[in-house]
């Protein structure tokens, strides 16, 4: 006889790292979406660990009792070495970018470097590696694009739900 058993989240122990996962069995990670400034045209990816000539958007797992904005603004500063100001959430979270460190923790013990792209550039490099990660920007250049609709219109305009 099978028993129902609710489970919330699950946790995997490894070598150095605590894994996460929902009640569905998908691993928990939040990602940050860096802008340089508050017109979000220009994004800030990063080279990916396993594959270093290749970029990808900051982020990584969250770990126990940890929420998910806490990650993001953790899992930037190590991946990218920038600070924030301010954030609001989408999909996942966008920060305009305040402070750029010459050095951070993954350019010391991995190499990792950033680059700023325009957006259509930085989808260009996701679609190589990361092509699930577009839309992240495809999200950001909507709801920008709503923004200046409404600035200039006195009826609001509703984007339809989507799911990453």
């Amino acid at each position: 006889m099978y028993q129902n058993i609710t489970i919330t989240q699950m946790v995997k122990e490894k070598p150095n790292s605590t894994r996460i996962y929902d009640k569905d069995g998908f691993r928990r990670r939040a990602a940050c979406i860096c802008v340089r400034s508050d017109a979000e045209a220009e994004v800030l990816l990063v080279t990916s660990s396993r594959r270093p000539e290749l970029w990808i958007v900051p982020g990584g797992g969250v770990e126990p009792e940890e929420e998910p904005s806490v990650t993001a603004v953790r899992e930037v500063l190590e991946e990218a070495g920038v600070n924030r100001d301010h954030m609001h959430r989408t999909e996942v979270f966008v920060m305009t970018v305040t402070k750029e460190l010459e050095e951070w923790e993954d350019s010391r013990s991995i190499g990792r470097k950033r680059q700023w792209f325009s957006i259509d550039d930085a989808l260009t490099q996701l679609a190589l590696h990361k092509p699930t990660q577009r839309h992240y920007l495809m999200q950001l250049r909507h709801s920008k694009n709503n923004s200046n609709v409404n600035a200039n219109s006195n009826s609001p305009t509703t984007a339809a739900p989507t799911t990453a």
